[in-house]
């Protein structure tokens, strides 16, 4: 029961940020069609991103011989970080909503479950259960963000990433206690 709920909180966390980001997408008025097609490449690349961090991570653990649940911490502290200095900057982007741009705004949004991929074996054995988790939780994100951001306003994607950083860096300290 512990697994599982760690992994949905690991999926809620990854999908902060393409939560907040998307509230933003959402306050330019995108269609409802656009905003369906950007939930589902999200989606997608939250499944495929953190397979191919798991293929590669493992090499990696091999090569440096360190235990995947302390490297899985490092990485979760290291995203949490990385994402305090992005709301410090307090990026915003201007977006264009073409395939190309669906694409960018995916595989830069997925590239924190690239890194949770490298440790995710110290998880859970339920791998594809785990990627299956984290694609369905950013694309709900992704689509309840841009849906809300209609109405939202800035604040609450701070909050959202707030509250990310914060999910992100607890579990990071518990991989490594």
């Amino acid at each position: 029961m512990g697994e599982i709920f760690s992994i949905i909180l690991i999926g809620i966390a990854l999908s902060m940020d393409t939560f907040s980001l998307s509230l933003g997408l959402g306050m330019q008025d995108i269609s409802n069609e656009k905003a369906l097609k950007l939930s589902l490449v999200v989606g997608l690349m939250h499944f495929i991103m953190p397979f191919l961090g798991m293929i590669l991570g493992s090499k990696l653990v091999q090569i440096f011989e360190v235990k995947a649940d302390i490297l899985l911490g490092i990485i979760l502290i290291f995203i949490a970080i990385e994402m305090i200095m992005q709301l410090i900057k307090g990026e915003d982007e201007a977006f264009n909503l073409t395939m190309l741009g669906i694409f960018l705004f995916a595989f830069g949004v997925s590239i924190d479950s690239f890194s949770v991929g490298i440790g995710i074996k110290a998880l859970t054995s339920n791998i594809y259960i785990a990627m299956g988790v984290f694609s369905i939780c950013s694309f709900l994100f992704t689509f309840i963000g841009v849906m809300g951001g209609r109405w939202a306003n800035k604040i609450l994607g701070v909050y959202a990433n707030i509250l990310g950083i914060i999910i992100l860096f607890v579990l990071g300290l518990v991989h490594l206690i």
